[in-house]
């Protein structure tokens, strides 16, 4: 072998043993590279995962939220339709005290039996007064102050938080006495104690009947304003 020979042989050796070596270092080079991309994509799924989680977590808060502010609409609704309603129970007390307008029976003990319980109305004696209310109608069924007696015993029920028994008087009464010039102001009642137990649609029901059946009574105008409150 000549010198050139031998020269391009180790020098070919050197070469290969290089190429080798480099490639050694090449592969763990590499290898890394895939870990750390692999350690990229998990990281980054983690992070979308906390990221879901806290978005549900924040619907979640948000929903509750949303609740609550609904349920105190409602309890800041009936407590402004009880301020109204007692406002109007001052005026019509404040009026029958000052000539009333209820008619007058030939029979004493009967306009008495309906004045004593008028009397506790109008003192605010709720209770005592549905229950002397009830016990004229039992009496005097037939009366022409029954209608009037059944308005105030509904009333007087609705003052005593009794809002499932106001509405069923109130409602009897307008079925049986639907041209009642105390009608639409029963109506009116009987929205209060529905909006009371949370029965906003059943509300909405009974004024927009005061408006439909009594539009030109003062309780149409009523309604109407507290239909908007119920949007």
């Amino acid at each position: 072998m000549t010198k050139n020979a031998r020269f391009y042989s180790a020098r070919a050796v050197l070469l290969a043993a290089a190429v080798s070596l480099s490639a050694l270092h090449a592969a763990p080079a590499q290898a890394f590279s895939d870990d750390e991309a692999r350690r990229a994509i998990l990281d980054l799924r983690q992070q979308i995962k906390q990221m879901t989680d806290q978005n549900q977590q924040a619907r979640l808060q948000l929903a509750d939220q949303i609740e609550i502010l609904q349920r105190e609409l409602t309890s800041m609704r009936g407590q402004l339709e009880k301020i109204h309603w007692e406002l109007d129970l001052d005026k019509r007390s404040s009026q029958d005290q000052s000539g009333g307008s209820s008619p007058k029976v030939a029979d004493p003990a009967e306009q008495s039996a309906f004045e004593n319980p008028m009397g506790m109305f109008r003192s605010g004696k709720y209770k005592e007064a549905a229950q002397g209310f009830a016990s004229f109608l039992n009496g005097y069924p037939d009366s022409q102050l029954a209608p009037e007696a059944k308005f105030y015993r509904g009333s007087s029920l609705y003052a005593s938080k009794n809002f499932k028994d106001s509405i069923q008087e109130l409602q009897g009464m307008i079925q049986a006495s639907p041209n009642d010039p105390r009608a639409p102001d029963a109506l009116l009642i009987i929205a209060a104690s529905q909006i009371e137990q949370n029965d906003l649609a059943a509300a909405k029901g009974s004024l927009q009947k005061i408006v439909k059946d009594y539009p030109q009574s003062s309780a149409a105008e009523t309604a109407k304003s507290r239909l908007k409150l119920l949007q």
